[in-house]
């Protein structure tokens, strides 16, 4: 990559940074090409991006997007590094890697930061085996409103009571 390519690409990927709501670092030794390509393209399906970069210009463009220093260490920015970045849901690229990495074993956590919080791996890990947030919404409003049907039933079924008895003297009054 010439100078230029590269200030061009710290530029973009600051601003990628900057409006992430998750990004996670991940070591993807091992990985083939057609295995990065089917990785991509489940993280696609999420919402997420899949990105090889050098740990160089992720170290320029992370402190120009003011991440936590502590992504940013020596310890964590070695060997090859790929940056997995969403908009959307955060814990959704979290589950693809995790079942990814189940299937291939490969690739590794490294760090992450989630909604702007940093999180290390055993972190990642733990977060990987949460719902998604649509599922854990619906859950909790299935929650709410399941006495609400409950309610309602009983109430169906008192009204159901009163025709019926209302039927019986209307028929017996005949």
């Amino acid at each position: 990559m010439k100078r230029q390519e590269k200030t061009f690409f710290v530029a973009n990927l600051t601003e990628e940074l900057k409006s992430a709501s998750a990004l996670v670092l991940i070591n993807y030794l091992g990985l083939s090409v057609k295995m990065q390509q089917d990785l991509k393209a489940r993280l696609k399906e999420v919402g997420a991006s899949f990105t090889v970069v050098k740990n160089t210009l992720f170290a320029l463009a992370g402190k120009a997007a003011k991440i936590p220093e502590e992504t940013l260490k020596d310890t964590v920015l070695q060997g090859p590094l790929a940056l997995i970045i969403t908009e959307s849901d955060p814990i959704a690229p979290l589950y693809v890697l995790a079942k990814f990495a189940k299937e291939h074993e490969t690739p590794q956590l490294k760090v992450g930061i989630i909604e702007g919080t940093f999180q290390d791996k055993e972190d990642l890990t733990e977060l990987s085996k949460l719902l998604s947030k649509n599922t854990l919404y619906s859950q909790v409003i299935g929650t709410i409103a399941n006495p609400m049907y409950g309610l309602v039933s009983i109430l169906e079924a008192n009204l159901q009571k009163l025709i019926y008895i209302i039927q019986k003297y209307r028929t017996k009054k005949v």
